[in-house]
């Protein structure tokens, strides 16, 4: 069987994949702000998965608050080294923020098996020393964004948004709503979705925005 493929350049390909993504929601009726949209195209891009488009919950005013955040200088807590990885550090690095992943920390690692925790929720505890703006990008535990969670109830920490997109089926949707239920601006992806691929877009979206 001959398959014809469509002759387009390297640097057009994100642009018309944009672009067809824009059709189909378009098709689909699903009516976006500006804002959200460049975040939930930027998700479907990664994903090739139209769900997101119903289940990425968005707080009032999250995207302009972590832009506003990201100006000013705030670094990334993630939970996974992947996300950290597809996050683009340059991009955040011209506003003088980083990305931090505590998961592979020594540490981490000592504090959790002397607490009986898991590393997620160690490296959530050792976030509480960073200082400036923080952003929480969580894609894959969802005892990190418990813990997360409870830090914020004690005042421990105070994030100008939390990403909770964790994935799976454990402790995943609960986890979520206790976000939800914050006064913490927020981008969520209700329901058993999400990745640690999810959480790098999202912020990889937030960062174009202001470039």
């Amino acid at each position: 069987m001959k398959v014809e493929l469509q002759n387009i350049l390297p640097a057009d390909i994100e642009r018309r994949s944009m672009e067809m993504i824009g059709e189909e929601l378009a098709a689909r009726g699903v009516l976006l702000s500006a804002e959200r949209e460049a975040v939930v195209k930027r998700v479907i891009h990664t994903t090739a998965d139209f769900d997101y488009a119903e289940n990425l919950t968005f707080s009032p005013s999250a995207v302009e608050t972590a832009r506003a955040a990201l100006r000013a200088g705030a670094s990334v807590v993630t939970d996974t080294q992947m996300a950290k990885a597809g996050i683009n550090k340059k991009s955040l690095a011209r506003f003088g923020g980083a990305v931090h992943c505590f998961m592979s920390d020594a540490d981490v690692a000592a504090a959790a098996k002397q607490n009986g925790t898991t590393r997620a929720v160690a490296s959530m505890e050792k976030a509480c020393a960073l200082t400036g703006p923080l952003i929480f990008a969580i894609g894959n535990a969802p005892t990190a964004l418990i813990r997360l969670y409870e830090l914020i109830g004690e005042g421990r920490l105070h994030p100008e948004l939390v990403i909770g997109v964790p994935v799976g089926f454990v402790n995943v949707v609960e986890s979520k709503e206790l976000i939800l239920g914050t006064g913490t601006p927020h981008i969520v992806a209700r329901g058993r979705k999400g990745g640690s691929n999810v959480a790098a877009a999202i912020v990889n979206a937030l960062l174009y925005g202001i470039e």
